[in-house]
């Protein structure tokens, strides 16, 4: 083919692409050290015609290799760009150069990846250079001539031009030579070839006499695509067909020709991928050991492994260390058009203080689907509190063998996504105290300096202020306009100390900063208040991050978090004190959710961690969403709401679908006989107190009463018209009669069907049945519909929870509730959805009251709002936001550990044994038992 006839063909390869991708608009980046040349016209001229688009990138001539290897990565990270070109001075093309080159993007097919497929035979994965592409075109439309059995010599050629040439010419049945100008052999070489392709200039000392007569010879020197052509030495002539003139435009087209196949590879690419998952083999013991014993036998599988075989591109993840990687957002943009996997969502019934283990099972469930059924799953669950870890509950990486591993780094730090919030928290905290003082301490005209100031002789609003000048009704842009009293209401937000809601937030259960008194040093010039610590999690923000659906709207929920009220009683915002940037840049990663995998090597993505008592409870909804687009449309995602059903669940569904759109397949509902035999009326679970017999024992008569507690939390998840399967989780002390009894009552209540589990000690091949039972409820028609309508009163709403989910008689609001209720209404946030604070341990108010309280009077002590979240949460009687160390922290399960590099000791999650010393590798990983 000619050039013309490769631009037709291209140019209607890419109208087609166009076509059926019409936001597409391919980009050829050629970067280029030196002076502008014909050849980049011609690149120009017929990318254009075709309908590529092409950016030109100038560097001096003289440019180092670190410079030129900058550009080149800067080119590799721009999504725009889909191929890049490079041309350089002869001596700048080194190896470091061409292998910075992302293969992907390499159109002249100079990387070593790109060579290395050419030279193993790989002719549709990679792309040959395409001056070497038209050299051979050349010689084959040479008349009455064939390359098969010639006998071709390379002279002066250099990599990748002679490297892709020896490969092409081979394949074409040719004899390749290739040698120097001076080269002792060189007379005999040049007497015996058919063909020459000169890859530099001839020097003058080489007679003409040596080249056989009617050699065919092709000028290459020094490249065609460098645009720097040399025509040799004057005696030695060249045939017309292989003219240097058509061996450029043969080269450009096969560049463009080129750069259409790397544009139908980047489609590809950003289509969905089937999964390549290679599970990991469990060999489950009996006894079941310790689970840090557990998670250390297992070895994961390395992140970018697992991202690979998940079909997540290498771009789309950021490695932290071995086993964990956060997840671009921009995944979601390229599998838009990617049908949703299915939606569960496990709850439970109302625990015990020790929890009956809805993280286990869903981690048993994705590995029973995945490694056992070969149905692609993903987990998703939250973030654990170092609160909890470090005080009566311990970890939340499941338990046995269904655990997220590592477990130590499940349980500690993760990805530092809860020390983002809390660094964003109290920057705000910092930010509401300092605003106070300033305002308290200097005059209008300071303020207005200070907050505008002079800059290059110029005083100009940001973006942040003009909008807050937007809010207070002033439409000037210009600070010099400004009234007096216009600069007043700009510079004091007047915030009402008495009304702060916002408190600084550490991730430690340390009971002692429930109430503290700020400012007393002599510098904050009297300003004193009372003011508290949360626990992290309980932090607005972390509400956020759980529901936000991208980087903007994250941006625009911190902005509208409201932290206080003005002196005239209208809320003050993150917005108005100008801090909203900042927040949004320390929580710019965090935002990405963290891939990890359980012990089976089935992926999970943990993210978020909001409390279910105090907040919604849910991991985020970005995980949910990039999860059901990874698992592809046959494929489950199983999330875990926090707590029982009553909690976890309904701000599941009527706070986390209304924000995501998503609507779940299937409940899975945890249950316990130990829980059961709580609510029948057995005697009290006390976290790190050994159980009554009655909870060792069979007792047939304790299990069937406690069902009712197991009945009404059916019931609730059937008020949103989702199919409930119940998964009992069974321990060891449970016999054949309660299980078979518990089953049997499930399925009478309405459950779509109920199965005994056994993951904790098999592994997801005790879940197996459960993953059938789900699968099979997963087809059944789904009625899914929300509990209150939004636009009811906030006091109806509270009512329809209290009664319909809690089983409450009536609500009884306190007058500082209905105060605020009356405030928040005025304000415009009525139309809110509602966020119950209360205890996860009854149905009722009141912890101790197990089963199915009936006839209460639930009490509302007070109502705040979370805006930038989107919900208002009443405080059933006394919540607290800050945990409390318990006497021995016997869940949390403390060890220490030895790094072999120091002496120091640190605590980390192991089993109900308090101390242990063991080993850290160099990496900080565990290694052994001493």
């Amino acid at each position: 083919m000619n050039s013309s006839e490769i631009l037709q063909s291209s140019k209607k390869v890419l109208a087609s692409l166009k076509r059926e991708h019409p936001m597409l608009k391919p980009t050829l980046a050629i970067l280029q050290a030196g002076s502008y040349d014909l050849v980049q016209e011609m690149n120009k001229k017929l990318a254009e015609e075709i309908g590529l688009h092409i950016i030109h990138i100038w560097l001096p001539e003289d440019s180092s290799e670190d410079e030129i290897v900058g550009e080149i990565l800067k080119l590799n990270d721009d999504p725009t760009v889909h191929g890049l070109a490079l041309h350089l001075p002869e001596n700048a093309y080194s190896s470091k150069i061409l292998n910075a080159l992302k293969p992907e993007k390499d159109v002249d097919g100079v990387s070593a990846v790109n060579l290395g497929q050419l030279v193993y035979g790989d002719v549709y994965d990679c792309l040959p250079y395409p001056t070497a592409s038209a050299v051979i075109e050349l010689l084959e439309n040479i008349a009455d001539r064939s390359i098969d059995g010639k006998k071709v010599l390379l002279v002066g050629t250099a990599a990748p031009l002679a490297a892709s040439l020896q490969c092409l010419l081979q394949r074409k049945g040719a004899m390749v030579m290739s040698c120097q100008w001076k080269t002792q052999q060189l007379q005999s070489k040049l007497h015996q070839a058919d063909v020459m392709v000169i890859g530099s200039i001839k020097p003058e000392e080489i007679p003409i006499s040596w080249i056989k007569p009617g050699t065919t010879i092709v000028n290459c020197s020094h490249d065609v695509l460098s645009g720097k052509l040399c025509y040799g030495h004057q005696d030695v002539k060249y045939g017309d067909l292989a003219a240097e003139e058509a061996l450029v435009s043969l080269a450009v087209a096969i560049r463009m020709q080129n750069m259409i196949k790397t544009t139908e590879r980047w489609i590809r690419s950003q289509q969905y991928r089937k999964w390549n998952l290679h599970c990991l083999t469990l060999h489950p013991l009996s006894p079941v050991p310790s689970d840090i014993e557990i998670s250390r036998a297992q070895s994961p599988k390395a992140v970018d492994v697992l991202a690979k075989e998940i079909g997540l591109l290498a771009d789309e993840i950021e490695i932290y260390g071995q086993t964990k990687a956060k997840v671009h957002l921009s995944l979601l943009e390229r599998l838009k058009d990617q049908p949703d996997g299915k939606y569960i969502l496990v709850a439970g019934i109302t625990p015990t203080p020790l929890g009956e283990g809805k993280s286990t099972v869903t981690i048993g469930l994705v590995q029973a689907l995945t490694a056992h059924l070969d149905i692609n799953s993903f987990a998703c669950l939250r973030q654990p509190s170092q609160g909890p870890t470090f005080g009566v509950k311990g970890g939340a990486a499941g338990g046995g063998y269904a655990q997220v591993i590592p477990m130590e780094e499940f349980n500690l730090h993760l990805t530092g996504d809860i020390h983002a919030i809390t660094a964003a928290n109290n920057l705000l905290a910092a930010a509401i105290d300092a605003r106070i003082l300033h305002e308290s301490t200097q005059s209008d005209k300071a303020l207005y300096s200070r907050l505008v100031p002079v800059v290059d002789g110029v005083r100009k609003f940001s973006t942040i202020q003009l909008a807050r000048l937007k809010r207070l009704g002033i439409s000037k842009t210009d600070p010099g306009t400004l009234t007096e009293e216009e600069i007043s209401k700009f510079v004091r937000l007047d915030i009402d100390p008495s009304t702060i809601t916002w408190q600084r937030v550490l991730d430690t259960n340390d009971r002692f900063l429930r109430k503290i008194t700020v400012g007393q040093a002599n510098t904050e010039k009297g300003f004193i208040r009372q003011a508290q610590f949360d626990i992290a999690v309980a932090s607005e923000i972390m509400a956020i991050l759980a529901l936000t659906t991208s980087l903007a709207d994250m941006k625009d929920r911190l902005g509208k978090m409201v932290v206080a009220n003005d002196k005239n009683g209208q809320p003050v915002t993150a917005e108005d004190l100008g801090v909203t940037g900042a927040l949004a840049v320390l929580m710019k990663d965090a935002i990405k959710p963290t891939l990890m995998q359980t012990l089976e090597g089935t992926p999970v993505f943990v993210h978020a961690g909001p409390f279910a008592n105090i907040a919604h409870g849910n991991s985020s909804v970005l995980a949910d969403k990039i999860a059901l687009k990874l698992v592809g449309e046959e494929g489950f995602v199983v999330t875990e709401a926090g707590f029982g059903a009553d909690i976890g669940m309904e701000k599941f569904f009527n706070i986390k679908c209304r924000t995501s759109g998503l609507i779940p397949n299937v409940v899975v509902l945890v249950a316990t006989i130990r829980a059961l035999k709580m609510h029948g009326g057995g005697p009290s679970v006390t976290a790190g107190a050994p159980l009554k017999k009655e909870y060792t024992e069979e007792n047939l008569q304790l299990v069937a009463d406690g069902c009712c507690n197991l009945q009404k939390q059916i019931q609730i998840a059937q008020l949103f018209g989702v199919p409930v399967v119940v998964a009992l989780n069974v321990f060891k002390t449970d016999s054949h009669a309660e299980i078979d009894l518990v089953c049997e009552i499930a399925k009478h209540s309405g459950a779509f069907d109920a199965v005994p589990c056994k993951h904790w000690s098999a592994g997801g091949k005790g879940a197996v049945e459960l993953a059938q039972a789900v699968r099979k409820a997963a087809n059944q028609k789904n009625n899914f519909r929300f509990l209150y309508n939004l636009e009811l009163p906030i006091v109806e709403k509270i009512r329809i929870i209290a009664q319909k989910v809690y089983g409450a008689q009536d609500i009884e609001l306190s007058p500082t509730a209905q105060i605020q209720i009356d405030h928040y209404s005025r304000q415009g946030f009525g139309n809110l959805p509602v966020c119950m604070a209360k205890t996860h341990l009854s149905l009722s108010h009141q912890p101790e009251r197990k089963g199915v309280p009936t006839g209460f009077i639930l009490p509302i002590s007070d109502v705040r709002a979370s805006i930038g979240a989107g919900f208002i949460y009443p405080l059933v009687g006394t919540m607290s936001t800050m945990p409390g160390l318990p006497t021995r922290p016997s869940r949390s399960k403390f060890r220490f550990l030895k790094i072999e590099t120091a002496t120091s000791l640190f605590p980390v999650i192991g089993d109900e044994s308090e101390f242990e010393v063991c080993l850290l590798d160099a990496s900080g990983r565990i290694s052994r038992k001493p």
